[in-house]
């Protein structure tokens, strides 16, 4: 299956979602933004980079999500990594391709929505909680997985889904912070997601970015602490 180390498929764009792959893979954290406007998105965004955190998910629960995408791409190019999530309705899937997403995110699989997320022939993350979930994303071609939410089962599940999975490329996302982010890499996550624990909207609403980039900063050290990374 796709979102496991094995060989993906030969067709268009494999180069290129190998690649934004391993830029996920290699910045480790990648910061998760609900904000009430796609401009607090857009500032938020540029707090974290600030801070040291170089992949940026913008969710679609932002009004006109696409617009902080496709001005985030703009600002910074190659340099950070953008994708969309909480992808919930095909639409959304083209808008965010046509917005120049390099990945897409959904909470969870629906075969409608997943055929329409690989066909893009952008890097694909699918939301699971189980084992026949991750089986399901693995048909529909995902290229790795969100374990959402994470902190329902904590280090201790992900660890024993690699178990049936040992070449999960996993993302656990919900309740991943800069104290127990080690425990996450150390039961195999691939990467993490990182929201409220990182941009809590109460700060997006005020816009404290100078807070933003504080917890930023911490997050990208305790990452550089991972002696597994």
């Amino acid at each position: 299956m796709n979102a496991q180390n094995g060989s993906r498929q030969d067709r268009p764009g494999a180069a290129q979602r190998a690649q934004v792959l391993d830029r996920i893979h290699d910045h480790g954290i990648v910061a998760v933004i609900r904000a009430g406007s796609a401009d607090s998105a857009l500032r938020c965004a540029v707090a974290v980079v600030a801070g040291g955190v170089g992949a940026i998910e913008i969710t679609y629960t932002t009004p006109d999500a696409a617009s902080a995408v496709k001005a985030l791409r703009r600002e910074f190019g190659s340099e950070v990594v953008v994708g969309a999530g909480t992808l919930t309705a095909l639409p959304q899937v083209e808008e965010a391709a046509d917005a120049g997403a390099e990945f897409l995110v959904s909470p969870g699989v629906r075969p409608l929505l997943a055929s329409a997320m690989t066909e893009t022939g952008l890097t694909t993350l699918m939301g699971v909680l189980t084992p026949s979930e991750v089986l399901l994303a693995g048909e529909h071609r995902a290229d790795a997985v969100k374990i959402f939410p994470g902190n329902l089962g904590g280090p201790a599940f992900l660890s024993a889904l690699r178990g049936p999975f040992p070449e999960l490329r996993a993302v656990p996302t919900g309740g991943v912070d800069s104290n127990n982010l080690a425990a996450w890499f150390e039961a195999g996550a691939w990467a993490v997601g990182v929201g409220g624990e990182l941009c809590p909207r109460p700060l997006i609403d005020r816009g404290d970015w100078s807070e933003i980039t504080r917890r930023a900063r911490l997050h990208a050290a305790a990452l550089e602490r991972v002696p597994s990374r």
